[in-house]
């Protein structure tokens, strides 16, 4: 059976982040291969130990520090895979890609899936931005074979022979008729605004909550979500909050996730940077009405054009925010039919086949 070692995700289940849901989903709708997942030891939780037939975890010692994390906890991978050999590496986006080099050097084939230019975020440095550009290069030219979840950052890097684009995707999802999650929160069913996604500026969810402050109409915004490194960013948004209608729900999966996207009045992603935002196919699955900042990631998908808004334009955000309230409060119906997990899974097996 093939083996695929499997690093630059903190790994999966019950820990946060876009890469991560984007490994759970891929990795568990493979059949007959061995996937062996490095993880981050200091991000695994109780729902962590959850166990998969077909895949192996490795975890390994890790960090909080922004920007060091994953390159220690990439080396220390790259060092077991130089021990314990498998049939082809594949790395998850430009700055774990460093290392795509070294791998080669050792005989084994490497295949990088883009996920973002992580240089674009404005929580790096300028030194940290030019770290990650140099990566960027680097992966692309070692990789055998490089995978984009986002057909504008594969034009933007040039025509590749080794590119492919294949997309996230999404699951079957049934709505919870529970609420016990938002009664526990003291969230109003259907009447609040929901943003989903870690505590980062590259969120942009500064501009949603200054929305919400100017719109009466607006009585709860639910973001359900946990930063990753320290709490400075969510103490701007609290501070912001000046009329208290925003609920902080933390980290939330499973039935309490549910909950939230079945009795939202509509769903808001206000980012200023992103891949090929997960949070947004979730969204669509639970036919909410959606409103999104017009940025090249959210263009993925097929929306009508009165579902976007500036990016970082909070008179814009008020201005469709008031639009959608004032029209029929009704679910949503979108074709996913291109997001289809068991369908990408094979694509991204032929990838991965050497």
């Amino acid at each position: 059976m093939k083996t695929i070692a499997v690093i630059g995700t903190r790994g999966f289940p019950g820990i946060q982040g876009g890469v991560e849901a984007h490994s759970y989903h891929l990795y568990t709708h493979m059949d007959d291969v061995h996937v062996r997942l490095y993880r981050r030891r200091a991000y695994l939780t109780e729902q962590s130990a959850q166990t998969f037939p077909n895949i192996e975890y490795v975890d390994l010692p890790s960090t909080r520090i922004k920007g060091f994390e994953a390159v220690w906890h990439t080396l220390l991978s790259v060092v077991h895979i130089l021990c314990h050999r498998p049939d082809v590496v594949h790395i998850h986006n430009i700055g774990p890609g460093m290392f795509a080099p070294l791998i080669r050097l050792m005989g084994l084939p490497v295949v990088l899936t883009y996920h973002s230019p992580n240089y674009e975020h404005d929580k790096w440095s300028a030194p940290a931005r030019w770290l990650l550009r140099q990566c960027e290069k680097l992966s692309l030219r070692f990789s055998n074979r490089v995978i984009f979840v986002n057909k504008y950052q594969m034009e933007k890097c040039g025509a590749l022979d080794k590119s492919v684009f294949i997309p996230n995707g999404i699951d079957p999802v049934t709505r919870s008729e529970s609420a016990a999650f938002l009664d526990k929160h003291g969230i109003k069913h259907r009447e609040y605004l929901l943003a989903v996604g870690r505590l980062t500026p590259e969120k942009g969810l500064e501009y949603l909550v200054e929305a919400a402050n100017r719109l009466p109409q607006v009585t709860q915004v639910v973001i359900a979500g946990a930063s990753d490194h320290d709490s400075a960013y969510r103490k701007t948004l609290e501070q912001l909050d000046v009329n208290h209608k925003v609920i902080f729900t933390g980290f939330t999966t499973g039935e309490d996730l549910r909950q939230i996207y079945s009795h939202a009045r509509c769903f808001v992603l206000p980012s200023v940077n992103e891949g090929f935002p997960m949070v947004l196919l979730e969204a669509m699955a639970y036919g909410l009405p959606i409103l999104c900042s017009d940025i090249p990631g959210t263009r993925q998908v097929d929306l009508p054009e009165r579902d976007y808004f500036k990016v970082k334009d909070v008179d814009s955000l008020c201005a469709a925010i008031s639009r959608l309230l004032e029209g029929p409060n009704e679910p949503q119906r979108y074709d996913l039919t291109s997001y289809n997990w068991d369908t990408i899974a094979q694509q991204t097996l032929r990838c991965l086949d050497f």
